[in-house]
C-alpha cells in the first residue's frame, strides 16, 4: 500500500469489501454523475482485472481504476498481450484535485510492470486528455464515442 500525501492511501483491491468499494465509486461517478447506463458500466472483464482503490484515512473510498492484462487487454488494444489496458478510472467529486487520479494511474502502472507489461493503453474521455498527457500518455488515432462520450486512445511505455 502506498501512502498518499493528502490523507489517503492507494492499494490493490483484493478483499471483497475493497472490490465492492471500487464498484460503488464507479457507480457514483460513471452511472450517477455521467449518465453511463449501469448495464454497460460493469462487464465480464471486471472478474479478471486488477482493481486499485484509493481510500481516505477513515476508510471512505475516494477513487478506483482497473488494469486488464493478457487476452483481456489484447482484446482492447489491437492484439498486443505485452500492453496492459487501464480503464474505469474514477475519482469521487469531493476527492478531485487531491492527486488521487494520478496516484491511481501510477498504482496501475506498477501492477502492469509487476506483470511484465511494456506499456499501458487507455481510452480517455477527451475532456481528460490533458490529465493523462501530464502523466506521460500520448494520444493516437481518431476520436470515438464510448457510452455516448467522446474518447481518444492513449499509450504510455513503461
Amino acid at each position: 500500500m502506498s501512502a498518499g500525501n493528502a490523507g489517503y492511501a492507494v492499494r490493490i483491491a483484493e478483499e471483497p469489501a475493497d472490490r465492492e468499494a471500487c464498484l460503488a465509486v464507479r457507480k457514483e461517478v460513471f452511472v450517477r454523475e455521467q449518465g453511463v447506463p449501469e448495464d454497460i458500466e460493469y462487464d465480464t472483464y471486471d472478474a479478471g482485472a486488477v482493481h486499485v482503490l484509493a481510500v481516505r484515512e477513515d476508510g471512505v473510498p475516494l477513487g478506483t481504476g482497473r488494469l486488464l492484462y493478457g487476452e483481456a487487454a489484447a482484446a482492447k488494444n489491437g492484439g498486443d498481450a505485452s500492453v496492459g489496458s487501464l480503464g474505469r478510472l474514477a475519482v469521487t467529486r469531493e476527492a478531485r484535485g487531491l492527486g488521487v487520479g494520478a496516484a491511481l494511474v501510477r498504482a496501475i502502472e506498477d501492477a502492469a510492470r509487476a506483470r511484465g507489461l511494456t506499456a499501458v493503453d487507455l481510452h480517455a474521455q477527451t475532456q481528460a486528455l490533458g490529465f493523462y498527457e501530464r502523466l506521460g500518455y500520448v494520444a493516437y488515432g481518431p476520436e470515438f464515442p464510448d457510452a455516448g462520450i467522446p474518447h481518444r486512445s492513449m499509450r504510455r511505455s513503461l
